[in-house]
C-alpha cells in the first residue's frame, strides 16, 4: 500500500532558496517548495512528497492566497514554457535574491570571508537580451487540458521549446520576449513553410521526420546566423526550404544546415554546410571582432557579457610584464580582451574548435601576444607547460558549472600567482573551488553579473589575492 503524504493545508511562503526554489518552516521544520512560480508571500496548500533528516521537500497543491510581491507575468506562454521563470518576481528583487545567492553560497557554504562585496550588475535589458536560441519541431505538441479532453482531431505538430522533462512534448511559441527581432519572425516563417510543404515534424520517440530544429544566432554588429537541422539527406527538400527562407529574409548574413540523424540534437560532431553568406558572424567588443561559428560559444547575452569582462579585466588589474593566463578560454574572448594590457595571454580549452576560433580571433584583430593550447586542463597545465610559457603573474578562470578539477586547484596553489579572477556561472562550485586555496588566497572582491533576467541564474566574478 502506498505510503499516505503528509498534507498542510495552510502555510505561507517565506522565502528564496537556492537555483530558484522558494522555502517554508512548519513546526520548526525547512520546507523546501519544489513547485515553480511560486513567491515569498504566497499563502499555498503543501504536499510533502520527501522528508529528510534537516528539512523536507514539498509541491503545491493549491495557491490560496497571491502574494504581495506578485507582478503580471509578460509572457503569455508563462507557467508552461521552462524558460524565464521568474516573470511574477519584480526585476529589483531578482537582483537582490541572486546577490544574496552568491554570497551565502561563498560565506555560508565555502565558508569564507568575502572582502569587498559590490552590488550585483543588473542587465539593461531584461527582455530581448539573448544573441541564441534554438527552438525545436516537433510531432507532438504540448496540449492544453481541454485538448486532451476534446475528440476532435487537431494538428499536434509543433515548433518551440521543450517542456521541462518531457523531451518528446514541444510547447508552440507565440512570441518569445528572449530575441529581439528578426528572431520571431524567421521562426515563424519556418513553421509555415513546414506546414505548407507537408514534410514531418520530427518525432522524438521514433526518431525520424524532416524538420528537427532551428538555430538562431544574432550579434551586436547587427549581423544575423541561421544553422537547419534536418533529419533526411534530401538535398533538393533542402535546397528549396534554404532557398524559400533567403528570399524571404535575404539581409540574413550566414544560413546553415546540418544533417542530423542521431538520436540526440546535439551537432559538436556534425559538419555544418554554409549555404548562403559566410559561415560566421562577428561581434564586436572595444574595437575587436569576434568571429562566431556555427559551434563558437559565445556568451548569450553580448550587453551583458562586455560588462562581465571588463569587470574580469579591471580586478584582474594587468600590468604591462605580466604573463596572464587564461584557463577554460572558450574562443579566447577573455583573452583577446585583455592582451593588449599584458606582455603576454596564454589560453587553454580543452575544446580544439573553440581553440582554432581564438587563434583566429587573434590574428583578425592583429594581436601577436596570445598562445592557445587545446587539452584536458589538468594534463596541459603542469610544469613542462609552465616552463614553455611562463609561470602566470595573473590567472583568469572561467570554468563550466560543475567547476575546476581538483587537479587544476592544486596545480594553481603551486603556482601562486599574485591574483587570480575567477569568473563562475555556479557560486556553489566556485566556493567549493575557492575554499580549497583559502590557506593561500583571500576574496578580496566579488561582483555579481545578472545574465539572465527572469531566472535564477547568476554569474559571479570572484577576486583571490594571495595571503
Amino acid at each position: 500500500m502506498a505510503r499516505k503524504r503528509k498534507i498542510i493545508d495552510r502555510i505561507e511562503v517565506q522565502d528564496f532558496a537556492a537555483e530558484g526554489k522558494c522555502i517554508a518552516k512548519h513546526e520548526g521544520e525547512v520546507i523546501f517548495i519544489l513547485t515553480p512560480n511560486i513567491a515569498p508571500g504566497d499563502v499555498v496548500k503543501l504536499q510533502i512528497n520527501r522528508k529528510r533528516k534537516s528539512f523536507s521537500e514539498a509541491i503545491v497543491l493549491e495557491r490560496l492566497e497571491p502574494s504581495p510581491m506578485r507582478i503580471e507575468p509578460f509572457c503569455s506562454h508563462f507557467g508552461v514554457c521552462g524558460g524565464c521563470k521568474w516573470q511574477h518576481i519584480p526585476y529589483e528583487t531578482q537582483l537582490k535574491q541572486k546577490e544574496k545567492q552568491v554570497i551565502d553560497q561563498l560565506e555560508r557554504l565555502g565558508r569564507l570571508e568575502v572582502g569587498e562585496k559590490r552590488p550585483i550588475l543588473g542587465s539593461a535589458n531584461t527582455q530581448y537580451y539573448r544573441n541564441k536560441l534554438e527552438f525545436t519541431f516537433s510531432n507532438s505538441r504540448w496540449l492544453t487540458a481541454d485538448e486532451i479532453r476534446s475528440e476532435e482531431e487537431m494538428n499536434k505538430n509543433a515548433l518551440g521549446f521543450h517542456i521541462p522533462k518531457r523531451f518528446e512534448k514541444v510547447l508552440p511559441i507565440a512570441h518569445c520576449y528572449l530575441q529581439a527581432d528578426p528572431s520571431n519572425a524567421i521562426r515563424l516563417f519556418f513553421q509555415s513553410y513546414a506546414d505548407k510543404s507537408a514534410e514531418p515534424y520530427y518525432d522524438h520517440v521514433k526518431h525520424e521526420g524532416f524538420f528537427r530544429n532551428i538555430m538562431i544566432r544574432t550579434a551586436s554588429t547587427g549581423e544575423i546566423m541561421v544553422v537547419v537541422q534536418f533529419a533526411e539527406n534530401d538535398k533538393k527538400k533542402i535546397e528549396d526550404c534554404l532557398s524559400a527562407f533567403v528570399q524571404a529574409f535575404p539581409k540574413v548574413h550566414s544560413v546553415n544546415y546540418f544533417i542530423n540523424q542521431k538520436r540526440n540534437d546535439s551537432y559538436q560532431d556534425l559538419e555544418p554546410v554554409c549555404v548562403h553568406g559566410k559561415p560566421y558572424i562577428e561581434e564586436e567588443m572595444e574595437g575587436l571582432r569576434f568571429r562566431i561559428g556555427v559551434k563558437s560559444f559565445y556568451q548569450t547575452n553580448s550587453d551583458q557579457a562586455y560588462e562581465l569582462y571588463k569587470i574580469t579585466r579591471e580586478m584582474a588589474d594587468i600590468q604591462p610584464e605580466d604573463i596572464v593566463y587564461d584557463l577554460y578560454t572558450g574562443t579566447g574572448t577573455i583573452a583577446n580582451f585583455v592582451a593588449k594590457r599584458a606582455k603576454k595571454v596564454v589560453g587553454v580549452e580543452y575544446v580544439e574548435a573553440a581553440i582554432e576560433d581564438a587563434k583566429v580571433n587573434s590574428e583578425i584583430n592583429g594581436i601577436d601576444n596570445t598562445s592557445f593550447y587545446a587539452g584536458n586542463m589538468k594534463d596541459v597545465l603542469n610544469e613542462a607547460f609552465l616552463e614553455k610559457e611562463g609561470r602566470p603573474d595573473i590567472v583568469i578562470t572561467d570554468p563550466p558549472r560543475a567547476g575546476m578539477d581538483k587537479e587544476v586547484v592544486e596545480m594553481l596553489l603551486k603556482i601562486r600567482a599574485k591574483r587570480i579572477v575567477y569568473v563562475s556561472c555556479n557560486a556553489a562550485t566556485q566556493a567549493r573551488d575557492i575554499k580549497l586555496m583559502s590557506d593561500y588566497y583571500r576574496v578580496s572582491s566579488v561582483r555579481p553579473v545578472d545574465m539572465f533576467p527572469h531566472t535564477h541564474h547568476v554569474e559571479n566574478v570572484a577576486l583571490l589575492e594571495l595571503n
